[in-house]
């Protein structure tokens, strides 16, 4: 079987100029929402390590689809926007220099995001696009995709309202799920973890290419770990017990001065966890969410547990093929019914609901809610090449981040699959990630 090096030169990656515009369209309207509310003074935000500018994230987004689309495909020469290379290219401009640009104003970027628009959707009207330019696209939608649930856990971290539920989306099913206790037991054997090089589907290049993995008999919980089980491990002293954290972990744990996740308090009336610019009372079966990795790593040292390794995970999820699944459930696109996507929600839901979303081993929600740590060192597969144009995706993380596998509430349906690979440094408790445990 021949694997193309990079996934464009597949003929088969092909979407209609129908469907495409419709992603531009879409992804670009999820994006103002998520920032139409705003206060103009709340576009500010404090330098932190965690997070962007607005103004310059915005632009960057658009930056993104000049620079690796209209560039790629010859439709423009040079900076739609004056300087527009020295502001907006995240790898040649400094994280904290971010915040000491003089950057043009709200409506002069939301001018520069119509222009790149504009072109972008112009391309199209020049018959149906290639494999190359269906995959340029579909490469940058996606990472606004991304922008976007980073804008919505960015407003969770700054104690902002809850952005808007999608404009025209359906909403999530009545969903009241309560508990889903116990482990299933998975065969193992040799099985295939990655990406299919024969689907005709938009692959990432740290999924390429499906090859064979030994995976030992192991067990795994059916769902992920809830508040009420976190709350048993804060309330045994988890957080100051040294010797249930690595040396990293505790040094984490030192500095941060964390004694509970970050965003729970204790009132009179019991456990309570911050939701945007709220606090509410602790829905007790939901996923503990916004937990570092070496909060999932002490809990589980704790509770006599371990993570899953991401080659144990996507085998739970998808019977480690990727030519046989794409999703837990089969190979049909997300549905409401199946995972908890597309911000339809608001929040998490109960780790009981979406049965539908079973894998075939009978694991819930492995796609949607919470973005779920693996034990797994972000590392590239066997035979891995760099993709083009965006040789800066993957590569630079690759050895220091921690995988994370499955999606969250506010993760786009599109972008969610049972082989897409997140990466974050183990401290960052600021995404919408929580975990599962695996029997010793």
């Amino acid at each position: 079987m021949t694997t193309p090096s990079v996934m464009h030169e597949s003929p088969a990656l092909r979407l209609s100029t129908r469907e495409l515009k419709r992603l531009v369209q879409d992804a670009r309207a999820r994006t103002l929402e998520l920032v139409g509310d705003l206060a103009e003074e709340q576009l500010g935000v404090p330098l932190l390590e965690i997070m962007n500018p607005f103004l310059w994230e915005l632009g960057h987004v658009a930056f993104f689809y000049e620079a690796f689309m209209l560039r790629e495909l010859g439709c423009v020469t040079g900076p739609l926007i004056a300087g527009g290379d020295d502001l907006y290219n995240s790898f040649t401009v400094d994280h904290d220099d971010r915040w000491e640009l003089k950057l043009p104003s709200l409506g002069e970027t939301e001018d520069y995001m119509r222009r790149v628009q504009e072109l972008v959707l112009a391309r199209f009207e020049g018959g149906e696009p290639g494999p190359r330019e269906t995959y340029l696209v579909q490469l940058a939608v996606l990472h606004e995709d991304m922008h976007g649930e980073a804008f919505t856990y960015m407003r969770q971290t700054l104690g902002y309202p809850a952005p808007v539920r999608p404009a025209g989306a359906p909403r999530a099913p009545a969903q009241s799920g309560g508990s889903c206790p116990g482990d299933v037991s998975v065969p193992g054997g040799t099985v295939l973890v990655g990406a299919d090089p024969r689907a005709a589907v938009f692959v990432f290049d740290n999924e390429r290419w499906a090859h064979p993995v030994e995976v030992a008999p192991f067990r795994i919980a059916r769902a992920p770990v809830t508040n009420v089980e976190f709350v048993e491990f804060v309330e045994d002293d988890g957080y100051g017990r040294r010797e249930l954290w690595s040396r990293q972990g505790w040094q984490w744990r030192t500095r941060a001065g964390a004694e509970r996740p970050h965003n729970w308090r204790r009132s009179a009336s019991g456990w309570e966890c911050r939701e945007f610019d709220r606090h509410v009372s602790l829905v007790e079966h939901a996923p503990i969410c916004h937990v570092s990795w070496y909060e999932a790593e002490a809990y589980c040292t704790w509770a006599g547990r371990r993570l899953p390794t991401e080659e144990e995970w996507e085998t739970a999820a998808i019977g480690g093929n990727g030519s046989q699944r794409r999703y837990p459930w089969g190979n049909a696109s997300p549905t409401p019914e199946h995972a908890n996507l597309d911000a339809r929600s608001g929040g998490c839901a109960e780790v009981g609901a979406f049965a539908a979303g079973d894998s075939a081993c009978g694991c819930r929600q492995m796609l949607g809610n919470v973005w779920e740590w693996t034990a797994s060192a972000f590392y590239p597969y066997p035979g891995y090449v760099v993709d083009t144009p965006y040789r800066e995706y993957s590569a630079p993380w690759f050895g220091y981040r921690k995988v994370l596998r499955g999606g969250a509430w506010a993760t786009r349906s599109r972008l969610a699959t049972g082989a897409y690979r997140n990466f974050f440094p183990p401290h960052r408790n600021d995404v919408f990630a929580g975990f599962r445990t695996c029997a010793h």
